[in-house]
């Protein structure tokens, strides 16, 4: 609830300075008001406050979104499919010695998440042959 009220005190607020903006860019070109040091700097400010507000609300929004999907989704399984695919591709397409590195990493380390143990998988091996 609390990202809500965030969201749409921010919306309102680069709302507001769009408006702003515009009117004071829009004057600006017309000529009514005179480019000197105050409305550089009030122009440049606006800019900043614009720009700092749709960073906030739409990249960092969309960030934490992709960051709370559930552990499961498409961004999960691909990241799955990748790591798989390479461990797999490692050991010349034997499918069931990487799931017995899988295994074995799991009984090493209970509790942690499926991709941490094939990458650890994967990292072992790499070390193993090196």
């Amino acid at each position: 609830m609390g990202q809500k009220i965030i969201i749409a005190t921010a919306t309102i607020i680069l709302l507001i300075t769009g408006i702003l903006l515009g009117y004071v860019l829009s004057q600006l070109v017309v000529g009514v008001l005179a480019l000197n040091l105050l409305t550089f700097l009030g122009t440049f400010s606006l800019i900043v406050i614009f720009g700092t507000l749709y960073y906030v609300l739409f990249w960092e929004f969309r960030r934490q979104q992709s960051q709370s999907l559930p552990h499961g989704t498409t961004t999960s399984l691909q990241a799955d499919d990748r790591l798989r695919s390479r461990l797999i591709d490692i050991l010349g397409g034997d499918t069931a010695a990487a799931e017995r590195l899988v295994d074995q990493a799991k009984q090493d380390y209970p509790g942690m998440p499926e991709n941490w143990y094939w990458e650890r998988a994967l990292a072992e091996l790499e070390r193993d042959r090196q």
